[in-house]
């Protein structure tokens, strides 16, 4: 799909580049610059190309939909102004007989060579924008079928792995009953991992959850781990929302989570996993540091698939949106910084 998506914009730009300027040059009166003020048309060509390109680089309907009006308008302006300037670019003056006449017919021609230029201008950035408009919403079709398909192999793989529901918390129910009375851990590692379940079979066709139905979850795995952890391993974990009903996909911050107790963990060495997730004005930041409990080539090996696998989601899900930066330190500290702009 990015294949073709790519293609599809390299067409649209060699269109431009091979059909429609030299139709607009050849077929209006820029053709008779060429001869007459090669310099002149050799600047005015090249600006026009410019114009495309740096439109086509800025991405206004990307803009447009994150409101940054001041960067359109400052963009604007620019090329207005330079426009202004190539419009007022010197040219020779024409010699008459009569100065009155080669003033006046001097005039004449610098204003019908200003008219073209802006005309010449407005069409190339018309075009431009509206070349821009069609990218982005041909990439937005791509990105939902992207999505589309994602969601419906990860529903597949789920349901080619589930076992019924109601027999599994039946089952559930029946083993937490033996448990009773026999150990306080067990009783409360029963119901972490009914509830950690329960969300998984609930969240699985939900494209969004609340954040604060995420932070609990991520807070029962937690508590569900260091009931089978000993006092070798402690975990800070901390969160800070200002608005814990803005949503978020299901599950999206688990795979770092994992990685954290599955590296950094140990039940003979004392170390410390570090998880903290903050939520302002709209920016999320999840946050996870541990040292490397495991060998160094074993977590070299293991550690990128579930990263990457998360990569392609957030690119999927947050394009532009998003940053991602997973990083094995020289001291042996794995950390994760994940951050989402959420509105």
């Amino acid at each position: 799909m990015i294949s073709t998506e790519n293609n599809s914009a390299r067409l649209l730009d060699l269109f431009f580049c091979l059909v429609f300027m030299p139709f607009l040059v050849f077929l209006g009166p820029a053709h008779s610059w060429m001869g007459s003020w090669t310099l002149f048309f050799l600047i005015t060509t090249a600006y026009l190309y410019g114009c495309y390109f740096l439109i086509q680089r800025v991405n206004f309907p990307a803009l447009l939909i994150e409101r940054r009006f001041a960067r359109i308008a400052t963009v604007g302006a620019a090329l207005i102004f330079i426009t202004y300037l190539l419009s007022r670019y010197p040219l020779p003056a024409l010699d008459f007989v009569t100065p009155a006449m080669s003033q006046y017919q001097t005039q004449l021609r610098d204003f019908g060579v200003s008219v073209s230029l802006w005309l010449m201008f407005s069409l190339v950035v018309g075009y431009a924008l509206t070349v821009s408009f069609v990218k982005e919403l041909y990439g937005q079709l791509f990105l939902k079928k992207k999505i589309e398909a994602q969601r419906d192999k990860a529903e597949l793989a789920v349901f080619k792995a589930q076992i019924s529901p109601h027999f599994l918390f039946n089952t559930l129910n029946s083993l937490y009953s033996l448990v009773i009375g026999t150990s306080p851990k067990a009783e409360d590692a029963f119901i972490k991992f009914t509830d950690i379940l329960k969300y998984t079979y609930i969240t699985i066709e939900k494209e969004t959850v609340a954040v604060a139905d995420e932070i609990a979850y991520i807070g029962s795995y937690i508590d569900l781990q260091a009931i089978r952890l000993n006092c070798h391993t402690s975990v800070n974990w901390n969160f800070d929302i200002d608005d814990d009903s803005l949503r978020v996909p299901p599950m999206l911050m688990l795979t770092f989570v994992e990685n954290a107790f599955k590296y950094g963990s140990s039940t003979s060495i004392d170390c410390t996993i570090d998880i903290t997730l903050s939520l302002r004005d709209g920016l999320l930041r999840f946050e996870t540091r541990n040292h490397v409990m495991k060998h160094q080539d074993q977590f070299r090996k293991d550690i990128p698939v579930g990263v990457e696998n998360s990569r392609a989601r957030l690119a999927a899900l947050f394009p532009g949106r998003h940053t991602l930066l997973a990083e094995n330190a020289p001291d042996g500290t794995f950390h994760v910084l994940l951050t989402i702009k959420l509105k």
